[in-house]
């Protein structure tokens, strides 16, 4: 049953993630080994939608390591432990909890050994920033200890480019690139660990940054940005960006280019959408929009809301035209509506 269930839910969000999204495409996946041990290394830019969109996709059952602020509670503590998500804790948590990861770190060691998969973010922490950010060490702090438990195990580092046209926009696209499998014990020298970890970082770090859009942290970023924007790259496609980046640095850049704003003009499409979902489009711009953190949590928020209320409002619907005419009518009805807005998310809205 547990099985089941949890099926189920993964192929709910999986299906709300490509109603969501007006296009997402994964390659790579051959890359991924189905029967040794694997630790996902994902750049990240919008919270929880990174998170989703490798479980749901990656043809593994990952377990997650998540921020240890979000268990609180018993239920919370049990749906999480269901699935598969492990508290991690940091310095902004309280100097004393940090001793709690040598436990977490020892329950990595032993998922890695059952040759079972593990997901984090090496960045440790969150951005729309189109760089690959400095890793922390966090990741090889885990590789290093399941090495000392399992001398023998070698984890394949499966490093994963999210690239997104506007991450914070609705509907938006993103490609997911997963990279070749990186053998951390052939880049592990236990004499020297600190050159390990750094070793290790840098492999991964390269990786990324040929997996994602990477323009280099400097005082020619905004400019690479806005230049690229004015280009209207494909920012799906990151090796064709990339070369790019590099021409563009290469030739130096007037860094007073300022960005050109996109000019919207009538979608019909948007208004059509907005009428049929007039309810859901006000709940979301007058209320909860603006209870949004940050632009990174933009999509998570924006996601969350339309997997809880479309189902109510399709729910609702449905009672009041079954009452007002038939059941039949409303079943065709809602199914009529249904596909018109994923038609709208997919070839209308922009």
């Amino acid at each position: 049953m547990s099985a089941i269930l949890y099926s189920l839910v993964k192929s709910v969000v999986k299906t709300g993630l490509y109603g969501y999204h007006k296009k997402i495409i994964i390659s790579g996946l051959e890359h991924i080994p189905k029967d040794k041990p694997v630790m996902f290394l994902p750049n990240h830019q919008s919270a929880l939608i990174d998170v989703l969109l490798i479980a749901t996709d990656c043809n593994r059952k990952p377990y997650f390591l998540t921020r240890s602020d979000v268990f609180k509670g018993k239920l919370l503590k049990r749906m999480f432990s269901y699935f598969q998500m492990l508290p991690i804790y940091r310095m902004r948590d309280g100097r004393d909890t940090l001793s709690n990861n040598d436990a977490i770190f020892n329950s990595c060691a032993e998922i890695l050994n059952r040759e079972e998969a593990l997901l984090l973010f090496p960045e440790a922490n969150h951005s729309l920033k189109r760089s690959v950010r400095p890793l922390s060490k966090g990741f090889t702090r885990i590789l290093f200890r399941t090495f000392e438990m399992y001398p023998e195990l070698d984890v394949q580092l499966i490093p994963v480019g999210f690239n997104y046209k506007y991450a914070a926009h609705f509907p938006d696209e993103v490609a997911l690139c997963y990279g070749k499998p990186i053998s951390a014990r052939s880049l592990y020298d236990q004499s020297d660990l600190n050159a390990s970890v750094i070793t290790i970082k840098n492999v991964v770090t390269t990786s990324l940054e040929n997996l994602t859009t990477h323009i280099p942290s400097n005082e020619d970023y905004n400019a690479v940005l806005n230049k690229l924007k004015a280009e209207k790259v494909n920012f799906l496609n990151p090796t064709s960006v990339n070369e790019k980046i590099k021409m563009l640095t290469g030739q130096g850049l007037d860094c007073s280019i300022q960005t050109v704003p996109e000019k919207q003009g009538f979608n019909m499409f948007k208004w059509i959408f907005t009428f049929l979902n007039l309810p859901l489009v006000l709940i979301w711009k007058l209320w909860l929009k603006s209870k949004v953190p940050e632009d990174e949590f933009m999509g998570t928020f924006r996601f969350a809301f339309a997997m809880i209320s479309y189902p109510i409002y399709m729910a609702l619907l449905f009672a009041v035209i079954a009452i007002l005419f038939a059941p039949y009518i409303a079943v065709i009805g809602i199914c009529i509506l249904t596909l018109i807005n994923v038609g709208l998310v997919k070839y209308g809205l922009r």
